[in-house]
């Protein structure tokens, strides 16, 4: 669409972007890493100060509280609460004042073909709203509160104790082969028999549930949201029951449990986006035991990082340690809990900004992305050192990745990308395979960019990606499917979203997960909060529909995690 005239356009369209993107006014294009990473913030906007800086214009208190709001809501997913960057450039006072209010003004409106929206010409954004966006990022931003022992040890609640818990399961479900279903924006989870397909309860947890993580002896689920409440689920009673919950922070996406042997479900570990830090709690009733902090130096630039925020957190099963991923600084951390009173903790330097990632076959070498970097860490466990860091394609986010043995180069793990269309295959067998350990022996290339998560299963022939993020809905709404012997004859589309029956919505389809058997794959069909989503199972040996799931309780699916399956790390 033509763009008429516009003052501020015409005067600093030289500054901002090239005649031919101002004069046809292109939409900024569309880049799935800051869909993805550009989810609003929890901090609560109401929760912090006002901060007027000297030099940036004045503001009245109502636009101040709207600034802030939309600032948490909006920007925060990309440029970080405190303004530091991430995915998206650094905003802090000496930036943007020294741009001024007429190139902040445009860059908002307009956006940047490098991945910033275009909040004015998309109309999501008046003017005078723009005005005030422009004119909040040139004040200090506002520190929100922190969230220490105290705060959490209030939210802590013990619903049912220990020893008031079954010794034994106490109910028929195949345990195995229960899938926890994050509803998104429903707060909730729902738990599905994998061989029903019938939903045997919802549970109410915190926002936009990230992941659910199983203990080490498969009977308690854990889940954490956005919100960094944390609930624990005793699968065992004689009906999945909530036992203890607990607040870590104020935003935060990580959670994990002890698995080295003698110190199964002895300890549970959170990590955080705000505050920058991790949580150690007790195993049975997430009381909070020992709280660290990761705020620190970047690695490589040596410069100090205020937001380092919690990414990735596996357990090891070489050494009774976490392995924590801290995000802007790059850095891993083996955290030994052999004593959490004299803690230590083991520092890996690797790249800027670590996401996640997850085992080899072998469960001893950690594959996590450095997304930022467009790079893949291998970390061995054993050995608490980085082996090697492989350069990958775009914005690699492989979920916990895929291991299968490739018929010519032997065990890999592959990631996908949410910034191109390919598929990256590492070596991972130093012993038979050593000259194609740790590297990219081959490319694959799927339907584009925009994936999330990558899977298979040992008992699978086959690959599958979703690419939830991608422009084209066509795309958004399928999954590209390998056939592991015979890469050479391409991908097959799996047209998921069709399957479904699903009638409005953005029908994004994503996160394949097998069940217990390796013979089945599900993938969530994700649309909005009133509008009506489902699940798809898929056969995976013909590749037909098996099933779909719909119900009036299955509100926004996206993340399933199959018991067996999270528990025991395989994928």
């Amino acid at each position: 669409m033509f763009i008429k005239k516009h003052p501020l356009a015409l005067a600093i369209g030289a500054l901002l972007l090239n005649a031919s993107i101002m004069a046809h006014a292109v939409p900024q294009a569309e880049d799935p890493a800051s869909a993805y990473q550009g989810g609003p913030s929890e901090v609560d906007a109401a929760a912090v100060g006002i901060v007027r800086s000297p030099g940036a214009p004045d503001l009245t208190e109502e636009e101040f509280e709207y600034a802030q709001k939309t600032y948490f809501e909006r920007c925060a997913g990309c440029h970080g609460v405190l303004r530091k960057g991430a995915t998206g450039k650094p905003l802090t006072p000496d930036i943007t004042q020294e741009r001024g209010q007429a190139y902040l003004q445009a860059l908002i409106s307009y956006g940047s073909p490098a991945g910033m929206p275009n909040w004015g010409s998309s109309g999501e954004l008046t003017e005078d709203e723009i005005r005030i966006m422009a004119s909040y990022i040139q004040h200090a931003p506002p520190v929100p509160p922190e969230w220490g022992m105290a705060d959490m040890r209030e939210s802590w609640k013990v619903l049912v104790k220990p020893e008031d818990r079954p010794t034994k399961q106490m109910n028929k479900l195949d345990l195995g082969n229960l899938f926890s279903v994050t509803l998104r924006d429903d707060g909730k989870i729902a738990l599905i028999d994998g061989k029903s397909k019938e939903i045997i309860k919802t549970i109410e947890t915190g926002y936009a549930v990230h992941i659910s993580r199983m203990s080490a002896s498969g009977r308690y689920l854990l889940v954490i949201g956005r919100d960094a409440r944390i609930d624990m689920i005793d699968l065992w009673a004689k009906e999945p029951t909530k036992v203890a919950e607990i607040k870590v922070g104020i935003e935060a996406r990580s959670v994990e449990t002890s698995k080295f042997k003698g110190y199964e479900d002895k300890y549970v570990i959170a990590g955080d986006y705000w505050p920058p830090q991790y949580t150690i709690m007790d195993g049975e009733t997430l009381e909070p035991l020992k709280i660290v902090s990761t705020r620190g130096m970047v690695v490589g630039t040596q410069e100090y990082h205020p937001e380092p925020r919690v990414a990735a957190i596996i357990a090891s099963h070489e050494h009774p340690e976490f392995i924590v991923n801290v995000k802007e600084t790059g850095k891993v951390l083996l955290v030994n809990y052999e004593d959490i009173e004299n803690l230590t903790t083991t520092m890996i330097g690797t790249a800027p900004f670590l996401h996640d990632g997850g085992w080899d076959v072998s469960h001893r070498y950690f594959m996590t992305a450095a997304n930022n970097s467009n790079k893949v860490a291998v970390i061995d466990s054993k050995d608490r050192k980085m082996t090697a860091l492989v350069d990958v394609g775009k914005t690699p986010h492989p979920g916990r990745g895929a291991n299968f043995v490739h018929p010519e180069f032997g065990p890999v793990w592959a990631t996908s990308h949410l910034g191109d269309a390919t598929i990256s295959l590492i070596g991972t067998d130093p012993e038979d395979h050593p000259d194609q350990a740790w590297k990219v022996v081959d490319t694959l290339k799927g339907q584009g960019g925009g994936s999330l998560f990558i899977k298979t299963h040992p008992k699978s022939q086959h690959l599958y990606l979703d690419t939830t993020f991608n422009p084209d809905e066509k795309i958004s709404q399928s999954v590209a499917v390998f056939d592991i012997q015979n890469f050479g004859a391409g991908y097959k589309v799996l047209p998921i979203a069709e399957w479904a029956g699903v009638t409005d919505g953005a029908k994004r389809v994503v996160q394949p997960e097998y069940n217990e058997a390796g013979d089945e794959v599900w993938f969530s069909v994700w649309s909005g909060q009133e509008e009506q989503s489902a699940i798809v199972v898929v056969d995976d040996k013909t590749l037909e529909l098996k099933h779909v799931i719909k119900d009036k309780r299955l509100i926004t699916p996206t993340g399933k995690f199959n018991v067996h399956n999270t528990q025991h790390d395989v994928y």
